[in-house]
């Protein structure tokens, strides 16, 4: 199972990514901004997601993302980490995360991290 080391990890391996304590829980920034977060009993984590992909993520698998009350009007999900497959997943998840909050400057510097193609 997943846990909080495996999410400080994946968050810290990203580029220019820091950990910072902030409403006594631990948060990963990008340049600064914040990307994702270790909420409560570290069992979960918060991330971006655009709200329209958020509730479409909500709805498809209730038993992995859900958005909690005082995050409903942000662009910001939640994560159960016991529900996901495994690092690959959760690299995944925070990858994205990641690119919605990273300058364009980190974009272009990391081509491999950079905004996923059109569809």
């Amino acid at each position: 199972m997943l846990d909080a080391e495996d999410v400080r990890r994946i968050a810290l391996s990203l580029p220019d990514t820091t950990e910072k304590i902030a409403w006594s829980m631990p948060t990963f920034r990008v340049a600064g901004k914040m990307f994702a977060t270790l909420p409560e009993d570290e069992t979960s984590i918060a991330v971006r997601c655009p709200k329209e992909e958020r509730d479409e993520l909500v709805l498809a698998e209730p038993g992995k993302f859900w958005i909690a009350d005082h995050e409903a009007s942000f662009a910001w999900v939640r994560v159960r980490l016991a529900a996901l497959e495994d690092t690959g997943e959760l690299r995944d998840i925070l990858a994205d995360s990641w690119r919605q909050a990273a300058p364009p400057r980190l974009l272009e510097s990391y081509p491999e991290l950079g905004l996923p193609a059109a569809d």
